[in-house]
């Protein structure tokens, strides 16, 4: 019977350790989505403050002279221009295949 009493305490003692775990677990889990979500927001915000320092440079409004401003003001150019490739590439695929379906349907129907 002291055996039994013994296992059950020990059995309670780890049920116990388990909960408390499980506890610290979740809580820990809760601050980092907390955590993931404001560095999202912070990422934003950045990101926000960085287009509107962009428009401003580019408007005139705001002068930075700063040479790795200028750098990456040089990579923000190139980006828009390699993205303008690309979006004017992918149209003229889309439009040449539209065009190449457009030939082969009025050559069925002659």
């Amino acid at each position: 019977m002291q055996n039994q009493n013994e296992w059950r305490n020990k059995f309670q003692e780890m049920f116990q350790l388990c909960q408390d775990e499980l506890r610290k677990t979740t809580e820990i889990g809760k601050k980092m989505l907390t955590a993931s979500k404001t560095n999202s927001t912070l990422h934003e915000s950045y990101e926000e403050l960085g287009v509107l320092a962009v428009k401003a440079i580019e408007e005139g409004e705001l002068n930075w002279e700063s040479p790795r401003v200028k750098e990456i003001l040089k990579k923000i150019e190139s980006c828009r221009s390699n993205l303008t490739d690309i979006e004017n590439e992918v149209n003229s695929i889309r439009f040449a295949e539209e065009a190449e379906q457009e030939a082969t349907q009025k050559e069925a129907d002659t």
